[in-house]
């Protein structure tokens, strides 16, 4: 297993299953991390589809879409439900960022952040245009991931 990125690294590629909804109409497809190189990326990894404190905090960042499309930065949600359970989540919570499956939880131990009994740890990455990672945040167990306008500073002047 690759040790979890700093600071500073290349962030390696991956490849994971996802959707987002746009409308009515939920878009499968795979995603990569190599094709958002040029602009910066914020990857939030949660607990589950409708888990209370992730929901409440993925809202806001799909509410607080403006600002990351300001910075230039797109969002991706990732977790290790499915994308049968990532549609009905965006659907019933009208979320618009992609949701990406990770069912083995294969990119989540890339970045250290997989725990035995909670799956994972809540934890916010910003990659900048280059796939540099340029600032974390990863949580003790019961903990809450920092709020968009948080993130939305953190970007603020990272170009790819």
């Amino acid at each position: 297993m690759a040790s979890a990125p700093e600071i500073g690294d290349i962030v390696g590629d991956f490849c994971l299953p996802g959707g987002h909804l746009d409308g009515e109409t939920f878009h499968r497809r795979n995603h990569t991390l190599c094709e958002q190189r040029g602009r910066p990326l914020v990857l939030a990894f949660y607990l589950g589809d409708d888990t209370p404190v992730r929901t409440a905090r993925l809202c806001s960042h799909s509410d607080g879409m403006a600002r990351f499309r300001f910075a230039g930065a797109t969002v991706w949600g990732i977790s290790p439900q499915g994308l049968d359970s990532h549609e009905k989540f965006a659907r019933n919570r009208r979320l618009s960022m992609p949701l990406l499956s990770d069912e083995e939880r294969v990119v989540a131990k890339s970045f250290g952040i997989s725990a035995p009994l909670i799956a994972l740890h809540r934890s916010v990455f910003i990659t900048d245009g280059h796939g540099r990672l340029h600032w974390k945040h990863v949580t003790a167990p019961g903990a809450t991931c920092p709020p968009a306008v948080t993130l939305s500073t953190r970007l603020a002047g990272l170009t790819g």
